[in-house]
């Protein structure tokens, strides 16, 4: 989800709420803690020279349950942020403490703010020596399968 998404789903919204794939609910008392522009540029293992750009959100639940971050107030950050740090219309990537610092992509359903899992990946398969995958196919359905041009008098033979 670019930011400009974000900002057309903001001011419809009463209440700001996040949950992770797996249905865990992230705390109403959450705070973002930062609105920044991530670059990142590196070479992958195939040698190729790569740029990435991504809005950052950094969400943190403290113990202050009496706090609630508001849509509008949100709102006003991004647009401070693109004032005052020239955050540019990019993917957001959301980070939130696990066990670790997770990374994850960013969506809506209608009601709230889905944390996406992301996953690694070889850039460059290519180059480094892994196979493609192969196809996977159901020998069930091959069976299944009208007989094409196998038949008496097709001169597929």
């Amino acid at each position: 989800m670019k930011l400009s998404q974000v900002k057309l789903i903001l001011p419809t919204l009463n209440e700001l709420k996040f949950k992770l794939e797996d249905g865990t609910i992230v705390p109403a008392h959450f705070h973002i803690t930062e609105v920044g522009m991530v670059s990142k540029l590196f070479i992958d293992c195939g040698g190729t020279i790569r740029t990435e750009k991504r809005v950052n959100f950094q969400l943190w639940s403290a113990n202050d349950v009496d706090h609630q971050l508001m849509p509008n107030k949100l709102l006003q950050i991004i647009e401070l942020s693109e004032q005052k740090l020239g955050i540019e219309d990019q993917e957001i990537e959301v980070e939130y403490q696990s066990a670790t610092i997770g990374k994850y992509a960013l969506a809506f359903d209608g009601s709230y703010f889905l944390l996406q899992n992301t996953q690694t990946a070889c850039l460059a398969e290519d180059q480094c020596g892994i196979p493609p995958q192969k196809q996977k196919i159901n020998l069930a359905e091959i069976n299944q399968a009208p007989a094409a041009c196998c038949t008496p008098g097709s001169n597929c033979c």
